[in-house]
């Protein structure tokens, strides 16, 4: 029996103690958080575990699945990162957030479960989703990788099907510098006998998912190994004769990308949900498909100028955004973007500037101490580019312009244009009651 210990009075002690562990520090391993989790009871918890590993698409599929979940009348727990401007956001039941008192309630619990091994930011948040799942009785939970995925802190839980999105180059300087290397640190986050699926890979990553499945023991499936997705007409076929054909599955976020996202979302489902009684229905499919959005994955804003964010900050992400641009027939009359300074700006500087022909402003990010230098963002991407002050000022020069304005890169950058324009958010601010 745990005792609690009156460490938070309200969500603002919660908010000063998370400020206080910094959102950017890590401390690679799982002990401090399977020893969390333990002292709570909640190794092996009564919900499915979806845990969603890769480098791109792992926003979008993650919800999607929790969208599914839902449309099949079963309670759904989301867990994902990182937020834009509430740490709430993180962690949502039935697409509500958790009330600030829930936090502080939860938050001591966490504190007095993990007093002996202390917890860094990313895994306090993490052992308090859990914790709010199990206290909702969610039927499902959804848990998005933070980064890499062999020392992910959702590995510390019993999970019931790993699902990989594409994996592509990024955080090289913590996972490695070759995709192979990439691939080997998410690859870790598969278990023996717990089945896992993949999007389509580069045949790098491929070969490193394939050799480590194998090597544990756990079985592999490709999204088409699972069901065949006929994007022209929004049809999919299951490879198992006994489910039934899926019609109307357009996803609500638009491109190329997120008709693949949508694919690995439903082999996701498909692969755990009959062994465990959920159902799969066309129709709930189809609903699922149509609500599941996420904020700043080409989110269109009305106006004059329209504005389009997207939080493309990576090789990967930037080709699936120059696609969708292309497919939409979209041609931006100004770019704003920003990186953070891990990133590789001599490979992701062209693709910027290829977007459109048209001029970048990059903002500075005032306060984010990984924030790249505007001005080097600038000389990197050429001629057309220029720094200004910060996404205000980005606005108010494109304010005129008669075409949209894209606004892409860091999810930091959306977070402060979300910060001027809080209304954009697509998610509920509703609480759930716990």
């Amino acid at each position: 029996m745990i005792v609690l210990t009156s460490r938070f009075n309200d969500f603002n002690d919660v908010l000063a103690h998370l400020d206080g562990l910094g959102m950017f520090h890590m401390d690679f391993g799982l002990s401090r958080v399977e020893a969390a989790i333990a002292a709570l009871g909640l190794t092996s918890p009564s919900f499915a575990v979806f845990h969603v590993v890769g480098t791109n698409g792992k926003g979008s599929t993650s919800r999607t699945i929790a969208e599914l979940a839902a449309a099949h009348g079963l309670r759904a727990g989301l867990y994902t990162s990182p937020h834009f401007l509430d740490p709430r956001e993180r962690i949502r039941i039935d697409g509500r957030m958790l009330s600030g008192d829930a936090w502080a309630r939860l938050g001591n619990e966490v504190m007095d479960a993990s007093r002996d091994n202390p917890l860094t930011y990313f895994e306090f948040i993490t052992v308090l989703a859990v914790l709010a799942f199990a206290r909702a009785g969610v039927d499902v939970a959804v848990m998005e990788a933070g980064l890499g995925g062999t020392y992910d802190a959702a590995n510390a839980l019993r999970t019931d099907v790993t699902v990989f999105t594409g994996i592509g180059m990024d955080h090289e300087a913590i996972l490695g510098d070759t995709l192979e290397a990439i691939a080997s640190d998410k690859a870790g986050a598969m278990r023996p006998g717990v089945p896992a699926v993949t999007a389509a890979q580069a045949e790098p990553a491929a070969r490193v998912l394939a050799e480590r499945a194998r090597a544990i023991g756990t079985t592999l499936s490709t999204v088409s190994d699972v069901l065949h997705y006929e994007y022209a007409i929004g049809a999919a076929r299951p490879v198992d004769p006994t489910l039934p054909e899926l019609c109307d599955l357009i996803p609500a976020m638009p491109g190329p990308h997120q008709f693949a996202n949508a694919h690995l979302a439903l082999a996701a489902w498909l692969t755990l949900a009959p062994s465990r009684g959920f159902g799969v229905d066309s129709d709930a499919c189809s609903r699922a498909l149509s609500r599941a959005t996420v904020s700043g994955r080409f989110q269109r804003i009305p106006g004059s100028p329209e504005i389009i964010l997207d939080g493309a900050h990576n090789p990967h992400a930037l080709a699936a955004l120059t696609s969708t641009l292309r497919d939409c027939n979209i041609r931006p009359s100004s770019i704003v973007f920003a990186c953070l300074a891990d990133k590789d700006l001599a490979t992701i500087a062209p693709l910027v500037a290829g977007l459109a022909d048209c001029p970048v402003l990059v903002p500075e990010l005032p306060g984010n101490t990984r924030a790249r230098a505007a001005a080097d963002i600038a000389r990197a991407i050429g001629p057309k580019a220029r720094p200004v002050a910060d996404i205000a000022d980005a606005l108010a020069q494109t304010a005129q312009d008669d075409g949209p304005v894209l606004v892409c890169g860091s999810l930091y950058l959306l977070a402060a244009f979300f910060t001027l324009h809080p209304e954009h958010l697509c998610e509920s601010a509703t609480d759930f009651p716990l």
